[in-house]
């Protein structure tokens, strides 16, 4: 009478092993919600870096670094919220803005940190202490504009595996497909205040960290993120678009 009581039992201990898991075991596989975003709030997505983040946003990759106080800007996770806003003590005050003045040296006014605005009949360059280049030699296709949802930089026109050059000296600081709407992107920072992006290229030729010279080939242009091959190229001071002509030499 033992045999078929243990051939039972076996039988209903399989059954149970198979098709039926623990409740805990049922979650597997099936990941949290996030908790939802506040306003002034960003959560690191896959392939995101801290240059990435800060152009995509439109804000000074300091200051993003700073308000968060990351150490080390190469080290940031997937699902890390960062905070895109500074809190209010830490917002530094508005300092007067000084009246131009002129130097003997030359006509030119000099100002350290001059607004930007569009220029108007052929306005003279902004005076920086970086010498810059154009890009790309072809024809400007669309150029900047500063209304809300303007061109933030120059669209110049090209073919698919033309050069593109730094148009200045620099390290670069991005390089990859990761940022909506930009295709095949590189961007170089030049000194604490200014930063060059390179859009829709066929071919990336450098990679991040790497230092660059000026005229130096940094990739072949293309139509990644584009509709027609060309040479999307913006200047971000702080972190901001500013128009490029107001930079590179005139033609």
């Amino acid at each position: 009478m033992l045999r078929p009581v243990l051939v039972f039992a076996a039988l209903f201990l399989v059954g149970c092993s198979t098709g039926y898991a623990p409740v805990s075991d049922q979650s597997l596989g099936v990941r949290p919600e996030p908790t939802r975003l506040a306003a002034g709030e960003y959560r690191v997505q896959s392939g995101d870096t801290l240059f990435g983040i800060a152009f995509k946003l439109g804000l000074d990759p300091r200051e993003l670094q700073r308000t968060n106080n990351i150490r080390d800007k190469n080290r940031i996770f997937v699902g890390q919220v960062l905070k895109t806003e500074p809190a209010p003590s830490a917002q530094k005050p508005v300092a007067q803005q000084k009246t131009p003045t002129k130097t003997k040296k030359n006509s030119q006014n000099v100002v350290a940190s001059r607004p930007e605005v569009a220029p108007v009949n052929g306005e003279a360059a902004v005076a920086t202490n970086i010498k810059w280049r154009w890009p790309h030699d072809g024809k400007v296709l669309a150029k900047y504009s500063s209304a809300e949802g303007g061109n933030k930089g120059l669209d110049i026109s090209g073919k698919i595996g033309d050069p593109v050059f730094a148009a200045a000296e620099g390290t670069v600081v991005y390089a990859g497909s990761g940022l909506l709407g930009y295709g095949n992107l590189v961007i170089i920072s030049h000194n604490q205040d200014f930063l060059s992006a390179y859009a829709h290229n066929s071919r990336i030729l450098v990679r991040e960290n790497q230092k660059v010279k000026q005229g130096e080939l940094v990739a072949e242009i293309g139509n990644t993120g584009a509709s027609v091959p060309m040479l999307h190229f913006e200047v971000r001071r702080d972190g901001r678009p500013v128009d490029p002509l107001r930079y590179l030499p005139k033609r």
